[in-house]
């Protein structure tokens, strides 16, 4: 498995992940693609100027160009301030081979190794056992369960930290 930064050329992934009912099943639904490109586009921008670590999974590096999801970690404000937050996706078709699990070990890692980011948050949707089982799985402490608005719709969701220079579990 590889990261690499999303591309504007990343607009088909988009679509294929936030514009499907299943995957976005525990997320409110399926949002317009007429709007992905232009969130790639500001997305492709944060990650090129590493305000936001925007990842997108290759599974087999002999095969760049089919990515199976994403990982990201940005900042933004939570209810108790300025906040890291990290979230991933994985294409049904590339779910159960432990994907997920291991882009946001990665990422996790690089957080720790370049002592950035500070704690960080996750909100995965209280039914998604399998990002709430990642969770458990890396080392994260689960705070309490909470509403959070994601695009503009609020969401039952667990809410999980973990400080990657002390909390992350090994592989």
């Amino acid at each position: 498995m590889q990261l690499r930064n999303v591309t504007e050329d990343d607009v088909d992934a988009y679509v294929r992940m936030r514009c499907d009912p299943v995957m976005m099943a525990d997320l409110g639904g399926p949002l317009p693609p007429e709007l992905q490109p232009d969130k790639v586009r500001r997305d492709a921008a944060e990650a090129a100027a590493d305000t936001s670590w925007i990842r997108m999974i290759i599974p087999d590096p002999d095969t760049p160009d089919v990515v199976a999801g994403s990982v990201t970690i940005w900042s933004h404000d939570i209810d108790e301030g300025p906040a890291s937050e990290i979230g991933w996706m994985v294409l049904p078709q590339f779910q159960g081979r432990g994907l997920g699990k291991r882009a946001a070990r990665a990422l996790l890692e690089q957080a720790r190794n370049e002592d950035r980011w500070g704690v960080v948050h996750a909100f995965p949707a209280t039914g998604n056992a399998a990002s709430n089982g990642i969770c458990r799985s890396l080392g994260f402490r689960f705070v309490t369960e909470l509403d959070v608005t994601f695009a503009d719709r609020v969401l039952r969701s667990n809410h999980w930290t973990i400080d990657p220079r002390t909390d992350l579990k090994s592989a």
